[in-house]
């Protein structure tokens, strides 16, 4: 069962557990809302509203109220250092849709708890961090080989010719 709805001058098309970003709504986090402007549900036998579906509306849960990103208008002209740069950031809230309900039905999914953190085990006896960081071993320090006398070794660039460089060609040259 799906069902389209008009919030903020937008229309969304929804199912249940879907999360969405609408206009900001009155509503505190962990709350549920009823969103009353269906305009259609669907599934098995659909229902389209004139303009909107008698005695449908949409239950969610609020998860949370943000600020959006910034929009920018900017303005260029051609004068030197002539520019105009205002934004703004539009107040969101974050939806899960709960419940599609028809014929004036109250919403029976309240808000979902919140997970807890799992609690950090506590090490058993003698199962400390500080002896097993003591456990590990060093690695094993390598014996240095020593080294042979060294052979004086030959200079590369001079068995190389040396490359002839050739003159710069002058004006008087080229005649």
């Amino acid at each position: 069962m799906f069902a389209v709805i008009k919030t903020g001058g937008r229309q969304y098309r929804v199912v249940p557990d879907d999360v969405l970003e609408i206009g900001k709504i009155a509503g505190d986090v962990g709350t549920i809302v009823q969103l009353g402007e269906v305009l259609l549900v669907g599934g098995d036998s659909p229902l389209l509203g004139a303009p909107t579906v008698a005695g449908a509306t949409v239950a969610a849960e609020v998860l949370q109220h943000k600020r959006g990103p910034k929009v920018i208008s900017f303005k260029k002209r051609r004068r030197k250092n002539s520019r105009r740069k205002r934004g703004y950031r539009d107040e969101i809230t974050v939806l899960r849709i709960t419940e599609i309900l028809t014929n004036d039905n109250k919403p029976t999914i309240g808000p979902r708890p919140k997970r807890e953190k799992m609690p950090v085990a506590a090490p058993v006896d003698g199962d400390d961090e500080a002896p097993r960081a003591a456990k590990k071993k060093a690695p094993a320090k390598k014996a240095v080989a020593k080294k042979a006398a060294a052979k004086p070794r030959a200079k590369p660039y001079a068995k190389k010719a040396a490359a002839k460089k050739t003159a710069a060609k002058s004006k008087s040259d080229k005649k």
